[in-house]
């Protein structure tokens, strides 16, 4: 095995957490070197037009995804079963190559609610202990929304964030999102423009008495510069947004909004094709010595280094937790051990509808976050106690593209293929559109994350084992929250049918629901139910940090990056004021 000079710090992942900490550490005077298994990719050259607008590439062939030939999950609805590997990607899109999932994502962009940090506490509090099933394991966060406060809004003028501010400083804006927990700035950018089928959704209802509004993106919406210095340009609603890099400088990503700025530093150093095996322990496994890794030639390679910082997609840091021997493994039988517990997906829904022939939807014309929202049934907005379910979701339309291979619309009963499938195929691709509502996520005790006993990736590591199905708290908040995003789509003008698609069980690993994978490496104030303390910091090997969705407790019903990007934030802060100063534990 080959080994490299030792460096300050070493980050696993080139994506948003890895930048935004790699960065900010190097600028502090350290020596970082940030590895990525994948290759680089950047906006010019490899995401111009007219190449980048390949869909059976980057959506059906999987471009930015995680290659399932090498690298896969196994997976099972319970311990009863034998998990099998995900032989293509339907359940959710893991990324590969230079910044992640901040490369495909659509750019939905919310901030958790203030309850969803204090979840627990909260719900049994205002409802009383019983509001909680007894397999439910969701707990509070360590810290509060007013602590990452800053940090969000640190994060929201690095990505240029565009939306209406509803909640300034306590005071409720007329035209914004009333539910919208405080903030202490506008959006740096005005929202984005809205598509008709949203418009539709908007106008029904509020004519129900809801509360829409425009979608927050991080899709810039006028030419910004943002608050590294860097530029980004205005989106031109192109469609090509979810799986897709973006050709126009327009929708945030680490390539766009922090690495151009991070590799002029003489501290920082990135490194591709470098797959990250395991972190080297010492003799008494209670600190890091740094990495192993494969390089592009297949050689192993040890990277020395004072600082591990574990920034890959979220279920694979909890797998490089695992084969690096690093806590305790979740065991689901005897509730004992933090690794791999807590896991969620999200509960997502949705409400198909389909125009008369004079309503002319024109699906091409969006863009990732191009939507209007209510939050209404989002959070803890609405009386919860009559329901007998904790969490919520909010509900939107969403035009994000009407690429013509994934998108072709008909209503149920329609034969699979021939002349009667195409024949509904015209009438309705430009008269449809979908509610879509995304809920939240409680954790369960059958829930979690190990490593399969059986199946091995490239390297001959174990894979990653995710047992999961939805709990009857979810299947219960699903069905109320379908049954009011249908109320909304027969209230909309032009509307002939609607067919509504609330979750049931079992939960399946062959359909999309969304990429927002949670938990597995909890975040917390006991080290009986947490794999790290509020900073991110591991409490077995103090020198190892976790970030991104993996801390989760559970998952909120809003989309993960915005408190991700805040969390990476509120990290280097502490390491930078903190642990550079005096290296061990932050908190005892």
């Amino acid at each position: 095995m080959k080994t490299l000079p030792a460096v300050d710090v070493v980050i696993v992942g080139g994506g948003w957490t890895g930048s935004v900490i790699g960065k900010e550490l190097a600028a502090a005077g350290q020596q970082v070197v940030v590895l990525e298994r994948g290759q680089p990719r950047w906006p010019s050259p490899d995401f111009q037009a007219p190449a980048v607008h390949d869909e059976l590439k980057y959506t059906r062939r999987h471009a930015l995804h995680q290659n399932t030939a090498t690298e896969t999950f196994t997976f099972r609805n319970n311990t009863s079963q034998t998990a099998l590997p995900m032989r293509r990607w339907q359940f959710a899109y893991p990324a590969n190559h230079l910044g992640g999932a901040g490369s495909h994502w659509s750019g939905a962009y919310y901030r958790f609610d203030p309850t969803d940090f204090k979840l627990r506490s909260h719900y049994t509090k205002r409802y009383g202990a019983g509001i909680f099933e007894p397999d439910i394991t969701a707990q509070d966060w360590p810290l509060t929304y007013d602590e990452l406060e800053p940090y969000f809004d640190r994060f929201d003028y690095l990505i240029g964030a565009s939306g209406y501010a509803g909640n300034l400083k306590g005071k409720v804006q007329e035209g914004g999102n009333p539910f919208e927990p405080w903030r202490s700035r506008p959006y740096p950018n005005p929202p984005m423009r809205v598509p008709f089928a949203s418009a539709l959704f908007g106008e029904a209802a509020a004519s129900l008495g809801y509360h829409p509004y425009i979608q927050p993106s991080a899709l810039a919406s006028r030419p910004y510069t943002n608050s590294e210095g860097l530029p980004m340009s205005a989106c031109v609603y192109c469609g090509f947004c979810s799986n897709f890099g973006c050709e126009h400088f327009a929708k945030a990503s680490p390539q766009v909004c922090v690495l151009p700025v991070a590799m002029k530093l003489k501290t920082f150093a990135l490194r591709t094709d470098t797959h990250v095996l395991r972190v080297e322990l010492d003799k008494e496994g209670k600190k890091a010595r740094g990495v192993v890794y494969v390089d592009g030639a297949g050689q192993e390679v040890f990277q020395p280094a004072e600082m591990v910082f574990l920034c890959a997609f979220s279920v694979n840091n909890v797998r490089l937790l695992l084969l690096s021997r690093i806590g305790k493994p979740y065991d689901p039988a005897t509730g004992q051990g933090v690794v791999g517990r807590n896991y969620t997906h999200q509960t997502t829904s949705g409400v198909n509808l389909f125009f008369n022939e004079q309503t002319h939807i024109n699906p091409f014309m969006g863009a990732g976050a191009a939507a209007v929202t209510m939050d209404d049934f989002s959070a803890d907005n609405f009386d919860h106690g009559p329901h007998g379910f904790v969490g919520g979701g909010y509900i939107q339309i969403q035009v994000v593209s009407g690429a013509p291979i994934g998108y072709h619309p008909t209503p149920r009963g329609t034969p699979a293929w021939g002349s009667e499938w195409k024949k509904a195929v015209r009438r309705y691709y430009n008269h449809s559109a979908s509610i879509t509502i995304t809920g939240s996520a409680m954790p369960t005790r059958g829930a979690y994350l190990d490593l399969d006993p059986t199946y091995r990736d490239a390297w001959g590591q174990l894979l990653l084992r995710i047992t999961y199905d939805l709990p009857e708290n979810d299947i219960r908040l699903s069905a109320f929250l379908t049954e009011r995003g249908e109320r909304i789509g027969k209230a909309m003008r032009g509307v002939v049918a609607t067919e509504a698609g609330p979750r049931k069980r079992p939960f399946t690993a062959t359909s999309y629901q969304s990429t927002h994978l949670t938990g597995g490496a909890a975040m917390g104030a006991d080290p009986a139910t947490s794999v790290v303390n509020r900073f991110g910091q591991c409490w077995d090997v103090p020198n190892v940090f976790v970030t991104g969705a993996s801390l989760f407790p559970q998952n909120s019903n809003y989309n993960p990056t915005g408190t991700v990007g805040a969390t990476a934030y509120w990290i280097a802060d502490a390491v930078k004021r903190h642990y550079l100063q005096a290296p061990g534990r932050l908190i005892a």
